[in-house]
């Protein structure tokens, strides 16, 4: 089976416009040919046509010698033939001939003509008379018909063909036209195919990098104006895939970190309750215990209750930034009233710590934001000084005042943190030292309430130890956040 070759869209343009117009020039051709041969014919009839009125006028003034009177006459042409036919069709003269014949002329389609109209031609016809090819041309006057015929010979033919220089001209201007054509739809041609390949790429969902741009013409311009359209629409479904994969991400890390909270808290409750059990099984057991040892149980419990509350507490906080920013109130706050709070709050602790609290703050340091949570941030990470830094010093400083954001730091002058924690200090339930951490009563969440009150206020947190000793808490808190 032989294979169906597709054209391009540029061949078929090309040769539809081919076609059009060389059938438009053979058309304007032959219709000129046409005319300037008809012209000929009637230029040539119209010498003759006169030649044989003047003959008429003078046969009609003139005696009957035919001889005399048409040697008289200027012949327009030489080897003119003139003949004398009565109206019944009897030819009574011909120049050429010696012995007339004695046939009907009234069958010639000149003499017919010229019987009804006046006059009449034949372009070519055969003489059986004088065995040669005329022109003929007839003119009817009242009693007779003067007919005049010049040879049909190759001077003649080549004088009533049309001029062939203008055919050459012609074909010369067709070609220019082919090949004005030719270029005119490549251009377009090209443009179509390119656009048709690309509307192959679209469908197929490819994605499309760099696109030579497209001719500079209307067709051109619709065809980059697709381009355009695709590309952002392309660039959206990448953003949106983008955002989609991010949610998706987000989502299943919340999931994970709410089931590694859940399995966390599990761990951290058994201990505070396995303890209340222990005593409270004790006590049961023991009723006749002395008073003494029975208030030390009792205190153990209280202890353990307080540990729980306080867990209970920083999981609720911790799970209430997790559901978002878009759920928690904002409004004015004052970072100096909570640093006040707090040192009024952790004096007594402060003092039994022999720890100086030095805060470098100016009065009217305000932001847009959660004041429970603003407090939580300094309330942890003062607490976390108190508890953790073996320190004599806490500083609370404003280190930067920039037009969108406030930077501050909460420092201490002790032990600092080994290296190789300090990455992970900001992860939930995570200690450095686990028993001396559940000792003094820790979480092992406060850093990490810490971090995404932080996040929640457009800011970034991150620790450093001094070179002097301690560790120093570094923050940033947005103006209008949330």
């Amino acid at each position: 089976m032989a294979l169906k070759v597709r054209l391009s869209y540029h061949q078929r343009l090309f040769i539809l416009l081919l076609g059009v117009s060389w059938l438009l020039v053979v058309c304007f051709i032959s219709f000129q040919y046409y005319r300037e041969k008809q012209y000929k014919i009637e230029k040539l009839d119209g010498q003759l046509q006169l030649y044989n009125a003047h003959l008429i006028d003078a046969l009609n003034s003139d005696s009957i010698d035919f001889i005399a009177t048409i040697a008289k006459q200027r012949l327009p042409l030489s080897d003119l033939r003139v003949s004398v036919i009565n109206t019944d069709g009897t030819l009574i003269f011909d120049n050429t001939l010696d012995t007339l014949p004695g046939e009907n002329h009234l069958t010639r389609n000149e003499i017919k003509s010229a019987i009804e109209s006046g006059h009449g031609r034949t372009i070519r016809r055969h003489s059986t008379s004088t065995d040669n090819t005329y022109f003929y041309s007839a003119t009817k006057s009242d009693d007779v018909i003067v007919r005049s015929a010049v040879p049909y010979t190759v001077s003649l033919k080549e004088i009533l063909n049309a001029d062939r220089s203008f055919l050459w001209f012609m074909l010369c201007v067709t070609f220019a036209i082919s090949i004005i054509g030719y270029y005119a739809t490549r251009r377009i041609g090209r443009t179509i195919t390119r656009l048709n390949t690309f509307a192959g790429m679209a469908e197929r969902g490819e994605r499309i990098y760099d696109v030579e741009p497209f001719p500079n013409d209307e067709l051109g311009s619709i065809s980059n104006h697709i381009v355009r359209l695709y590309a952002k629409l392309q660039q959206t479904v990448i953003e949106r895939d983008k955002e989609h994969r991010k949610a998706m991400h987000e989502q299943q890390e919340r999931t994970r970190i709410k089931k590694q909270l859940t399995n966390n808290i599990n761990h951290e409750l058994k201990t505070p309750v396995a303890s209340m059990k222990v005593c409270l099984e004790t006590v049961l057991c023991h009723r006749d215990m002395p008073p003494k040892k029975l208030w030390d149980f009792i205190e153990r419990c209280y202890a353990n209750c307080e540990r729980l509350s306080n867990l209970l507490n920083d999981v609720a906080a911790i799970t209430r930034m997790d559901d978002g920013a878009a759920n928690i109130d904002k409004e004015p706050v004052s970072i100096s009233e909570i640093i006040s709070d707090i040192v009024e709050t952790t004096k007594e602790r402060l003092l039994n710590a022999g720890i100086t609290m030095k805060v470098n703050m100016p009065e009217n340091v305000v932001i847009n934001g959660n004041r429970a949570f603003v407090d939580s941030i300094f309330r942890n990470l003062i607490d976390n000084a108190i508890a953790y830094s073996g320190g004599s010093v806490v500083t609370i400083s404003l280190e930067n005042d920039s037009d969108k954001s406030y930077t501050f730091s909460v420092a201490d002058n002790g032990v600092g943190i080994p290296q190789e924690h300090i990455e992970r200090i900001f992860e939930r339930f995570y200690r450095i030292d686990k028993g001396r951490s559940r000792d003094i009563g820790g979480t092992g969440l406060g850093l990490a309430i810490v971090r995404n009150a932080v996040q929640l206020h457009g800011g970034r947190i991150y620790a450093v130890n001094q070179p002097s000793g301690g560790v120093k808490f570094v923050f940033t808190l947005s103006k209008q956040s949330m």
